[in-house]
């Protein structure tokens, strides 16, 4: 079975899927962006359950109730900061995606949101991040075929970002 690709133009916080994912900081207390809606959106709840993980390391990921969101869960990842390309981003930002999914599927998820992990004050360009975004989550899928996860969404917040998304997941 293969696993649907979907681009939409959005608010991730209200996704009507499973799980979304969070492009949270280190702490996991929320933050600005994705994050701070997220955190908003779900409510104090869900800081407090974050309160208990002990932080994230770029690249990993955890999970946590979704509390007053339409998602079920909220899988946090720390995505890279853009250091110019040099410094192992690449590698970072499709260990998140990579980790997101491993999670989703010891969960039983079957659908996923994703934003554009570590495009916004992170700095990453979006026109390097969605083709490998796209690339990486096509490859873990594929060499994961009883995995649980049937749909695997982008919401980009922008017209910009979908864009990028979007040529990327027609092209591959």
């Amino acid at each position: 079975m293969s696993v649907q690709l979907s681009v939409t133009r959005g608010d991730i916080t209200k996704a009507q899927v499973e799980a979304i994912v969070n492009a949270a900081n280190s702490s996991l207390l929320g933050g600005g962006g994705v994050d701070g809606a997220i955190h908003r959106a779900a409510g104090p709840e869900l800081v407090a359950e974050c309160r208990t993980l002990g932080g994230c390391r770029t690249g990993e990921a955890k999970l946590t109730r979704g509390y007053r969101l339409p998602a079920r869960y909220v899988i946090h990842t720390v995505g890279p900061v853009w250091r110019g390309g040099l410094a192992g981003e690449d590698v970072l930002l499709a260990s998140c995606y990579r980790a997101s999914l491993v999670v989703a599927a010891a969960h039983g998820i079957a659908s996923i949101a994703f934003p554009s992990i570590s495009t916004g004050i992170y700095g990453f360009p979006v026109e390097r991040a969605a083709p490998l975004a796209i690339q990486t989550v096509r490859e873990h899928c594929a060499s994961h075929p009883q995995s649980s996860i049937m749909h695997v969404q982008w919401v980009c917040f922008d017209d910009r970002t979908y864009g990028y998304y979007q040529a990327a997941v027609e092209a591959a």
